[in-house]
């Protein structure tokens, strides 16, 4: 068990804001002291951004062993409670994680990974329901998403670590194809690998 993170890199960054050395030890120590069963974290960056008085944000993320990232931000109207719910969001992240992990180890399971079935939408069926065809779609968010090479079992594990609904991935076990993993209605998860021109992407 990592209980104390023993000459862990941290770095300690600002954004609209000058870091004083009070604001850089608080979140250091914080970061130092947070106990995790799993996974051994690597080196922690922290980015300290104050907007104004009412909108005061820390960011924390954490490398750790087995390419697992870990992201969380938090704001509120003082920094240093800021920092203080983003350290308790990574702690109940673990948790999370680390129920979900002993699950799955008294589930049988025939493999780590299930395939949804393959579908085919034809032109005709997509434009089957022309009822609101005069109401133009509006993307209502755009976030950039990193792709990095996992084998499944660590996209399960990113998956589990993060807020998101679906991992992107290079399949490491598939020469870095493309794939995204999602978790099923029914706890397990689903794995799709998309085709070009009928062949892997």
């Amino acid at each position: 068990m990592q209980v104390h993170n023993v000459n862990l890199p941290i770095t300690v960054t600002g954004r609209h804001v000058s870091v004083t050395e009070p604001m850089r030890d608080y979140a250091q120590r914080k970061v130092e002291n947070l106990h995790l069963d799993y996974p051994r974290i690597i080196d922690a960056k922290i980015i300290l951004d104050v907007e104004n008085k009412e909108r005061q944000k820390a960011e924390i993320i954490l490398h750790c062993a087995n390419h697992i990232t870990i992201e969380v931000d938090t704001t509120t109207g003082d920094i240093y409670s800021a920092i203080d719910e983003s350290v308790s969001k990574i702690a109940r992240r673990m948790r999370k994680f680390k129920t979900r992990l002993l699950k799955s180890h008294h589930r049988p399971r025939n493999g780590s990974i299930k395939h949804i079935q393959e579908q085919v939408f034809t032109e005709e069926s997509m434009h089957a329901n022309t009822e609101h065809d005069d109401i133009e779609p509006v993307i209502i968010h755009r976030e950039n998403f990193r792709m990095k090479p996992l084998f499944p079992d660590e996209a399960i594990m990113d998956l589990e670590l993060s807020d998101r609904p679906f991992v992107l991935f290079h399949n490491a076990k598939n020469d870095g194809k493309l794939a995204i993993l999602f978790r099923r209605k029914d706890g397990e998860y689903g794995m799709v690998e998309p085709e070009m021109n009928g062949h892997a992407a």
